[in-house]
């Protein structure tokens, strides 16, 4: 199954959450990302039918294999571009925001290269 843009998202969220929380629930994501509650129900029902989230009978979530490898990526990708944009002199809130846009679109090839630039530098 091919993530699109907002499962990667829902992914990374989840990731994230996972690292403030001992667990994490739908009502969790909802109010991180600003969703309503049956959007992210929908979304992990996806997620979960695609194989990337596992969810047990008290409504916790988990990342499988798959699902964390996703995320870990989206996520690496956030913060290397952040990083790269505060390098280059761009406002946080700015660089967030571009970062959270491009971490979806950018190349492995290209992606490779900032990560190196921003290593370097």
């Amino acid at each position: 199954m091919r993530l699109q843009e907002s499962g990667e998202m829902y992914l990374e969220t989840i990731l994230v959450l996972s690292h403030k929380k001992e667990s994490v629930r739908s009502l969790d994501i909802a109010e991180e990302m600003g969703f309503s509650k049956p959007s992210v129900s929908r979304a992990v029902g996806l997620l979960k039918s695609g194989g990337f989230i596992e969810v047990d009978p008290n409504g916790y979530i988990t990342l499988t294999k798959d699902g964390k490898a996703v995320a870990e990526k989206i996520y690496e990708r956030h913060n290397v571009l952040t990083e790269f944009f505060r390098k280059l002199g761009v406002k946080e809130k700015t660089a967030v925001d571009d970062a959270c846009k491009i971490e979806h679109d950018i190349s492995d090839e290209s992606f490779k290269a900032i990560k190196k630039f921003v290593k370097n530098n």
